[in-house]
């Protein structure tokens, strides 16, 4: 393999985590606008913390302050949905008025 082939495919892997909708050269501080968003190892960790024995109900304000604690920036509504998803999988919905608790549990306000 020669060194042309070894740059190439070099270039192709670092091509291949760029992120989508940049221009493919020198924009490089234009990364630094993009939006955080929250890490699956940080969904993790906020599901983790939502999901105590102690706690009735989960809502999309106690998902924001979960990913506001974590990463100190606002939630964006496509990280709420994430961990909301998350906690949905691992059998613990929100308990909001679009996303009624499971059976067994009950609401906040009985």
């Amino acid at each position: 393999m020669g060194l042309r082939d070894r740059m190439s495919s070099i270039v192709a892997f670092l091509r291949t985590g760029y992120p989508k909708g940049l221009p493919a050269m020198g924009y490089v501080p234009i990364l630094a606008l993009l939006r955080r968003r929250v890490s699956d190892d940080e969904i993790q960790t906020i599901t983790t913390k939502l999901i105590v024995p102690s706690r009735r109900s989960i809502d999309t304000a106690d998902v924001g302050v979960e990913i506001t604690r974590i990463t100190d920036e606002m939630p964006s509504p496509d990280d709420v949905e994430r961990v909301r998803h998350r906690l949905t999988a691992i059998g613990r919905p929100g308990d909001s008025a679009d996303n009624p608790p499971m059976a067994g549990t009950t609401d906040q306000f009985d």
